[in-house]
């Protein structure tokens, strides 16, 4: 029979177990702020490029072309980072080398040179090789293999990359339309700053997440017997099944990452800010009245997708944990089809405000943040559950280069962003119906591989 102490002890260990650690808020924090830098400067990018006095006067096709070019190699280059933070460099020290990659990259855009430019984005790119995958990869290796916090954990993490994207696109404007474009990209190397400030200054807590050694719990009891169950599938196996589930999710980042081209555009060019009294008032109060609805360009569009995200991801959380506890939680493949479904239906939504504006005039920014509220319920459907799942099947030995494979899969939707380079050829509401049909021919598409996505992947 247990005694009273044996019973206390083992309910605490039971307790720290459904407790995230303190490495997840550290991650957290340094993403928010890495985050904040790299959303700070793709905010700005395309109507950078576009300005005829601060810029090089580029039309919105040659803006397009570059900047689906510079996020493809963006995301493509997690795959390398990934492979020589596995073999060589570690996870911490590879985070750490992006960081001051990132913070030159961001100086560098704070003068104006073209050959600057192609030398800061340059060293974004390698930068963001080393920073992104190997971040992400620590976040998982904070929980033991199999642990049902994961997906949570990621939703938080996830959530911490969104405060940093909703800050960025307001101070961005803030700075731009109080100084000009070159001080708001040399703001987001500050961002940088802070970013490795911190994982440097807390590094104990995600160097040895584990290092008090608790005894093993029922959670954990339970989360090594989901592992086990994984390890039980071969490796070959879980490898194809993460590759199907990176190429059915390059649509949905082709038709997301128009974020920071043609949905700026829109914003920009096609809605009358001033149609509503609130959000100028808003915009006015969060930028300390440097900037007033008449003065509002399509920067500031890009702070409502992370609005969004912030908003919803505890309520979502709160709502896998009850389903969680009745044993009803969706697999995380289901959660990507629901995830490509909303992002169809967005922009559906956007289909329908471009037809209500007669396919070039201004509409109500209440069409552009309805659709921003629907993709962003799919975005924490599919990319915090994509980061998850990658942790979770890809075998120890790859999982950073797995990681890896993520953003490559992530960096080829980037390339196929270019499809904006037919914003000023095709009607806006025909755009915006191929993007939505295109999501959801790969919603269908994935919605008929669940079955054996599921077998290769037992306990996701």
């Amino acid at each position: 029979m247990a005694t009273p102490s044996r019973m206390t002890q083992a309910n605490a260990q039971a307790a720290a177990a459904e407790r995230h650690p303190k490495g997840l808020y550290v991650l957290f924090a340094t993403e928010m702020w890495e985050r904040f830098s790299f959303y700070s400067m793709l905010a700005l990018f395309t109507l950078y490029l576009q300005n005829a006095a601060e810029g090089f006067a580029w039309t919105s096709a040659q803006a397009t072309t570059l900047y689906s070019n510079y996020l493809m190699f963006v995301y493509f280059s997690p795959l390398i980072g990934g492979w020589l933070a596995d073999r060589k460099l570690g996870y911490r020290r590879s985070v750490m080398i992006g960081g001051f990659f990132f913070m030159a990259g961001h100086l560098l855009l704070s003068f104006r040179s073209l050959p600057v430019v192609y030398l800061a984005l340059t060293c974004l790119v390698i930068g963001n090789g080393f920073f992104k995958p190997n971040v992400s990869t620590m976040v998982g290796n904070l929980y033991p293999d199999g642990s049902h916090l994961k997906d949570r954990a990621y939703n938080i993490f996830y959530m911490g990359i969104n405060i940093g994207a909703f800050l960025a696109p307001i101070v961005a404007e803030a700075v731009r339309s109080e100084f000009g474009f070159h001080p708001a990209f040399a703001v987001a190397a500050g961002g940088m700053v802070i970013s490795v400030s911190i994982l440097w200054l807390f590094k104990r807590h995600v160097e040895e997440p584990n290092r008090h050694g608790a005894a093993p719990s029922p959670t954990h009891a339970a989360a090594s017997a989901r592992a086990q169950v994984m390890d039980e599938v071969p490796e070959s196996k879980r490898i194809w099944a993460l590759i199907v589930v990176f190429l059915v999710v390059i649509v949905f980042w082709m038709v997301f990452h128009q974020n920071g081209s043609t949905l700026t555009y829109w914003a920009n060019d096609n809605t009358d800010w001033t149609a509503s009294k609130v959000l100028p008032f808003i915009v006015g109060i969060v930028t300390f009245g440097t900037v007033s609805g008449d003065e509002m360009s399509g920067v500031i569009s890009n702070a409502i997708n992370p609005f969004w995200i912030v908003t919803l991801t505890f309520p979502l959380v709160w709502f896998w944990r009850q389903l969680d506890r009745r044993g009803r939680e969706p697999s995380t493949p289901t959660k990507i089809a629901i995830g490509m479904f909303l992002t169809a239906v967005s922009f559906y939504i956007l289909y329908f405000a471009a037809k209500a504006g007669g396919d070039g005039g201004r509409v109500s920014p209440w069409w552009l943040i309805g659709a921003y509220f629907v993709i962003s319920l799919g975005e924490l459907m599919l990319s915090p559950m994509g980061l998850s799942l990658v942790s979770k099947v890809a075998p120890l030995r790859l999982r950073g280069v797995m990681m890896g494979g993520w953003f490559a899969a992530t960096a080829i939707g980037n390339k196929l962003t270019m499809i904006g380079v037919y914003w000023d050829r095709w009607l806006h509401s025909s755009f915006f119906a191929v993007l939505g049909t295109c999501a959801l021919v790969m919603a269908v598409v994935l919605l008929f591989l669940l079955r054996p996505l599921k077998k290769a992947m037992p306990g996701v």
